[in-house]
């Protein structure tokens, strides 16, 4: 009987996630003068953001409203597929990391070492290394048997909440999911400033206390596994143009121009 009200902070951060996304990759490609590395790679997580964040929310939002809660064993592993492929995010930003690094450390190298091949390089091995990660969860939950019921206690199509209702020895998808959140963990440290540190920790903290939750918590309460398994999708995708975005002196012009011109 509160789902409706409940739905209305997810919704919020859905709209403003989205919206706050699509206006910095915009900006970014309409600008030709923040066509440079940096730039391209925050266009580069807002499209990621963008287009990956939608293939889960908007069937939790159904949930909520019109009580929506089935879904074909199949779409769920496409969408479970989609969700997951959100790695490539990390991938991306190393790749700030390393751009950081090397303006920093070698400013005069920096225009002949990021380079725009190089840069579309690094955008198509992020994705390929996300298809690799993800390609065999799949394939490795089709080969169980469901005999503990259809019901997961999340609001999508999460890999670990499917596992534990499977019938069979799941040994190798816990060490496989264990192994993945462990991967996004290192990422920290190749930290060099403050707003790239900040949003590989609002990145990786969560989804790393959730599959940890999955393992060692299994009596904890379903809401609290539900609850930190939403804020994990949603909290990133919302704070990224923030802390990535915003914090970009260029890109904050840009956007205030951009009011300042409606205004008047």
């Amino acid at each position: 009987h509160l789902h409706v009200w409940i739905s209305i902070p997810f919704c919020s951060a859905y709209t403003l996630a989205l919206l706050g996304n699509c206006t910095l990759f915009f900006i970014i490609q309409a600008d030709a003068a923040l066509h440079e590395p940096m730039y391209l790679f925050l266009a580069m997580l807002a499209a990621i953001d963008s287009v990956l964040f939608p293939s889960s929310v908007p069937q939790m939002l159904a949930i909520f409203w019109f009580r929506d809660q089935e879904i074909n064993f199949y779409a769920f592993l496409v969408q479970m597929f989609f969700l997951h492929s959100s790695i490539m995010e990390l991938a991306v930003l190393l790749a700030m990391v390393f751009d950081r690094y090397v303006a920093i450390c070698k400013p005069l190298h920096y225009s002949t070492i990021l380079t725009g091949p190089l840069i579309t390089k690094i955008g198509l091995a992020a994705m390929t290394r996300a298809v690799t990660l993800m390609t065999p969860l799949p394939f490795l939950l089709r080969r169980f048997h469901y005999c503990r019921g259809p019901v997961i206690a999340h609001c999508y199509c999460e890999h670990m909440a499917v596992v534990r209702l499977a019938f069979g020895d799941t040994r190798f998808n816990n060490i496989y999911g264990i192994v993945l959140a462990s991967q996004e963990a290192h990422y920290k440290d190749f930290g060099t400033c403050v707003s790239h540190i900040g949003a590989i920790l609002a990145f990786y903290t969560l989804p790393v206390i959730s599959s940890v939750m999955h393992r060692v918590a299994r009596q904890a309460a379903p809401h609290v596994h539900i609850l930190l398994a939403n804020f994990y999708l949603l909290f990133p995708p919302m704070v990224n143009p923030i802390i990535c975005g915003v914090k970009t002196k260029q890109i904050r012009e840009r956007v205030l121009g951009l009011f300042l011109r409606k205004d008047v």
